[in-house]
């Protein structure tokens, strides 16, 4: 499998919300770096995994959509939008959607993914999250 199918794979895995076949392409060692520039390195996968819950249960109709992929040797860049609508009860409301232009940086190792890095100003979700949380 080429490092593109790879970083593909990882896609179609978030976008299904399978986090069982997530943590599957994870290296032991995986890093994670969030749009924050917030890294989760060194931790178990188990704790990855209740991480994507988490974030699912937030944001249950999240989804990547890639217009452009890069690839130099076992880095793969990936560039397009992420979208999803927050949620604190299950309900998605229109008034709470986003859409965002982002990138995602993954490094390859053996057929699964080592570095997981998103590029997003996620100013807009930051924004609703609060708007929900002081209503």
């Amino acid at each position: 499998m080429s490092v593109e199918d790879v970083a593909n794979e990882f896609v179609a895995a978030i976008n299904q919300h399978n986090v069982e076949a997530i943590c599957q392409l994870m290296t032991k060692d995986h890093t994670f770096i969030d749009s924050g520039g917030d890294i989760y390195s060194g931790i178990d996968n188990d704790k990855m995994r209740q991480g994507w819950i988490g974030y699912y249960k937030m944001f249950p109709d999240y989804t990547i959509d890639i217009s452009e992929v890069f690839v130099s040797g076992n880095t793969v860049v990936l560039l397009g939008k992420a979208s999803g609508t927050y949620t604190l009860d299950g309900s998605l409301k229109p008034d709470n959607h986003w859409q965002v232009p982002a990138a995602w940086k993954a490094v390859v190792v053996g057929e699964k993914i080592k570095v997981w890095q998103v590029f997003a100003d996620n100013s807009s979700v930051v924004e609703i999250i609060r708007k929900n949380k002081n209503d």
